[in-house]
């Protein structure tokens, strides 16, 4: 029986944290058992505001590989590919440009929010504004009807559904409405309180070592209230603990949460719950990863393998739209 295809990439723009983890990758490895499920390292992507810096993304790119397989995705169960050696996706975007109002691309929610938060850094580049469109390029070129996201994210994958009507409408029918697969993604707080982002220098990778991982989660920010261990506190202004409602078992919870409040448990001590358990979750990544830096060969033949697959599907693609388009 032929499984319904998903789509979906990471820019490799720097280190994964344990919000990637949590929040998409974890994701992904559980929809490979169901779905046909196509996932990329968005390498163009990080051009767009990353253009000044490109030597760094070869790097990124091979260290988002890596932590692909080391969290669990399995080359035989899903294609993973790189978004730049798979030409008909620039091909597609190049096309889909010239259909598109200039207006959709204006009022997408997340154009004037990423130039206020990179306002050190020039945006006024047609790649910056034209993001969406070779998004949906990555995701109608496999005709994929599910784009797993979460509930804030929908608005931003209609503009790719509004691109596909348009061009069936103008041309002929040939990509599907990609649907949102929505996905529950808790948030992941950083060291600091504050949301886990690379920008914020605030996040917990999964390159770094047990003494880093253990040194970071020792230095996070608890309730102030508690200056000393006797003073009594409220587990839900403490970041550690949004971290134990994702790491932590139940029982876990109510132990630091009670503790928390009758002064019965010290922050060190919670802490060092936390640690207990996020370690549990990232020793099986950190053998892995070890793994597979000895071994690039491995990597190299999983890319190659899946790039020639996204290649095959998308030259198929590309091959109906020239025809629809009189192009052929």
């Amino acid at each position: 029986m032929n499984k319904e295809r998903v789509l979906s990439g990471m820019q490799s723009s720097g280190k994964l944290h344990i919000g990637n983890l949590i929040g998409a990758l974890s994701n992904w490895v559980k929809l490979q058992d169901k779905y046909d499920c196509y996932y990329f390292v968005a390498d163009w992507h990080s051009l767009t505001t990353g253009y000044a810096e490109p030597s760094s993304i070869k790097e990124s790119t091979k260290d988002l590989l890596v932590n692909f397989l080391a969290a669990g995705l399995d080359p035989e169960k899903c294609t993973i590919f790189i978004q730049s050696r798979v030409l008909e996706h620039a091909e597609l975007h190049l096309l889909l440009s010239m259909i598109t109002p200039l207006g959709w691309l204006e009022r997408v929610p997340t154009y004037k929010e990423k130039q206020q938060e990179l306002k050190e850094r020039d945006l006024s580049n047609y790649g910056f504004l034209g993001y969406p469109l070779l998004q949906t390029a990555d995701i109608i070129i496999y005709r994929a009807k599910y784009v797993p996201v979460g509930i804030d994210q929908v608005p931003h994958l209609e503009i790719s559904r509004e691109i596909a009507r348009r061009f069936n409408y103008l041309y002929r029918e040939i990509f599907p409405e990609p649907e949102a697969l929505l996905t529950e993604f808790p948030k992941v707080v950083g060291i600091d309180g504050r949301k886990m982002s690379k920008s914020y220098d605030n996040a917990v990778y999964l390159s770094d070592s047990p003494k880093e991982v253990e040194q970071k989660i020792r230095t996070m920010v608890t309730d102030p209230a508690r200056v000393k261990k006797t003073d009594i506190g409220n587990p839900e202004l403490s970041p550690v603990y949004q971290l134990h409602k994702i790491f932590s078992s139940k029982e876990e919870q109510e132990e630091v949460a009670i503790g928390c409040r009758t002064a019965g448990i010290g922050c060190i001590d919670c802490k060092k719950i936390l640690i207990r358990n996020l370690f549990k979750v990232m020793e099986p990544i950190w053998a892995k990863r070890n793994a597979l830096i000895n071994n690039p060969d491995l990597l190299l033949d999983m890319v190659n393998k899946g790039t020639e697959k996204a290649r095959r599907v998308s030259e198929e693609t590309m091959q109906l739209v020239r025809e629809a388009m009189g192009l052929y």
